[in-house]
C-alpha cells in the first residue's frame, strides 16, 4: 500500500457540474480513473483527465526552509481547526507548486498512516527537520497539544527565516559593491586604459608615477587576467571548503565577523534574538531548561555564543540562576540579562525571552535599513574613487602636457 501511494501523481482536469457549468482543476492521485471516480462522488462529470507536466526546472526545485514554515503553519492552522491529521497532509500537499515537497508531505504521511507518531515520521528526514523541531512537536504530541506546539514551532521558524532574510540581506549588499567595482575597474583597465597608452606612447615624455602604476596593472591583467580570475575562484573554494571541514577555521571566522563594524553588531544582536527565541519557544513547550539550552546552542549560528550556552547549561545543572550565569559569561547584554532576571523572579520566564527576541529581531530590522541607506553613498564614493582615480591617471599626462605647451 505504501510503495502505491509513493506513487500517486498530480493531474489536472476538466469537466462540469452539477449544474452544467464548466470547471477545471487539480488533483493527486493514483491514476486517471481513480481520479475521475473522485470528481465523480464530488459532483463533476470529468471529460478530460491529464496527467500534470513538470517542468525540468521545478523537478530540481529544493526544498527551503520557509517551505517548512509554511508547512508547519498550514499544518498548525488545520489541525486548529479540527482537520483529521491525514486529510490535513492531503491538502497541504496539494497547495505546493513544487513537487518536491509535495512528495515529502506524502511520505510523512504515510508514515503517520503505518502508525508511527509524527514525531517519530519527521525524524527520518532530518534534513529538513531538526532535533529541535522533531523534539517540540514530540512534547506537543505528549503533552495532547499538538496544534498548539506546532503554532509556536510555526511561529519560531517564521521569525527565525525573517532574521536570516534580513542578515543576508545586510551581507550582500557590501559585497555587490565590491564586485561591481571590481568588475568596473577591471573593464577599464582592461579595456580602457590601452586606448589611452597607445596616445602615451607618442609623446616622448616622461609619465607621472600614478600614470605609470595603472598602466603596469593593466599590462598585467591584460597578460594575465585568465590567471587572476582562477586564483579568485581557487580562493573562494578553497575558504569553502575550509569553512566546512575545519572546524577551527570556522570559529575563527566566527569570532572575525563580530568585530566588523556595523555588520558585526548586525550578527551580534541577530545571535541574541536566536538565542532568546530558542529558549523561549522550547521553554513554552515544557522543556526542562537544562534540556532546552542543548537545542538553543545549536540555533545561535556562532561559536561565541555557542560556548558561552554550553558555559551556562554547566552552570544552570549545578543549580545556578539563569541571569547569573548569563552575565558570567559576559557575552549577552545587560538587558537581555535584567529582562531575563525579570522573567526568573516572575516565572514568566518565556513571554521575558519573547519580549528579548522581539526586541532584538527589531533591532536588527532597524541597523539593516540604516547599513542599506548608508551603503547608497557607500557605492557612490568607491566607484566613484576607483574609476576617477583611473580616469585622473589617463588624464594626468594630457594636463600636463597641456601645461607646457
Amino acid at each position: 500500500m505504501a510503495d502505491k501511494a509513493l506513487k500517486m501523481s498530480a493531474f489536472t482536469w476538466e469537466g462540469t457540474d452539477r449544474k452544467g457549468v464548466k470547471v477545471k482543476g487539480e488533483m493527486s492521485g493514483l491514476n486517471p480513473a481513480l481520479v475521475k471516480a473522485q470528481l465523480r462522488k464530488q459532483g463533476v462529470n470529468p471529460t478530460r483527465v491529464r496527467k500534470k507536466s513538470i517542468s525540468i526546472l521545478s523537478r530540481g526545485k529544493k526544498i527551503k526552509p520557509l517551505d517548512i514554515a509554511l508547512f508547519t503553519r498550514q499544518l498548525a492552522t488545520m489541525l486548529g481547526a479540527g482537520v483529521p491529521l491525514l486529510h490535513s497532509f492531503d491538502i497541504i500537499s496539494e497547495g505546493f507548486d513544487n513537487p518536491n515537497m509535495r512528495k515529502l508531505v506524502d511520505d510523512i504521511k504515510q508514515e503517520v498512516a503505518a502508525g508511527n507518531s509524527l514525531s517519530s515520521s519527521l525524524r527520518k528526514k532530518p534534513q529538513y527537520f531538526d532535533d529541535l523541531y522533531c523534539n517540540l512537536v514530540d512534547a506537543g504530541e505528549q503533552s495532547g497539544s499538538l496544534e498548539t506546539l506546532l503554532d509556536r514551532v510555526a511561529t519560531y521558524k517564521e521569525k527565525t527565516e525573517q532574521l536570516k532574510k534580513k542578515i543576508k540581506k545586510a551581507m550582500t549588499y557590501p559585497a555587490a559593491v565590491v564586485v561591481v567595482a571590481i568588475i568596473v575597474s577591471a573593464i577599464l583597465l582592461i579595456k580602457v586604459v590601452p586606448q589611452f597608452q597607445s596616445v602615451f606612447e607618442g609623446f616622448g615624455a616622461e609619465l607621472p608615477a600614478f600614470t605609470m602604476m595603472v598602466i603596469a596593472l593593466s599590462e598585467m591583467l591584460q597578460a594575465w587576467w585568465y590567471i587572476v580570475l582562477f586564483a579568485f575562484f581557487i580562493a573562494g573554494y578553497a575558504f569553502r571548503m575550509a569553512h566546512v571541514r575545519s572546524e577551527k577555521f570556522r570559529d575563527a571566522v566566527d569570532r572575525f565577523v563580530l568585530k566588523i563594524p556595523v555588520v558585526g553588531q548586525i550578527l551580534y544582536k541577530s545571535a541574541i534574538a536566536r538565542y532568546a527565541r530558542t529558549l523561549s519557544t522550547t521553554f513554552a513547550a515544557g522543556v526542562p531548561l537544562v534540556d532546552a539550552l542543548d537545542s538553543v546552542s545549536g540555533a545561535t549560528g556562532n561559536v561565541v555564543f555557542r560556548n558561552a550556552v554550553d558555559r551556562i547549561k554547566q552552570d544552570v545543572s549545578t543549580g545556578m540562576q539563569l541571569n547569573f550565569s548569563m552575565r558570567n559569561t559576559a557575552v549577552f547584554t545587560s538587558m537581555a540579562v535584567q529582562m531575563t532576571a525579570i522573567g526568573e523572579e516572575s516565572g514568566a520566564l518565556d513571554e521575558m525571552l519573547d519580549k528579548v527576541a522581539t526586541f532584538y529581531e527589531e533591532e536588527v530590522d532597524n541597523m539593516v535599513d540604516s547599513l542599506t541607506s548608508l551603503m547608497e553613498p557607500m557605492i557612490m564614493a568607491v566607484l566613484g574613487v576607483l574609476v576617477g582615480g583611473l580616469i585622473i591617471a589617463m588624464y594626468l599626462p594630457i594636463f600636463q602636457l597641456g601645461s607646457v605647451v
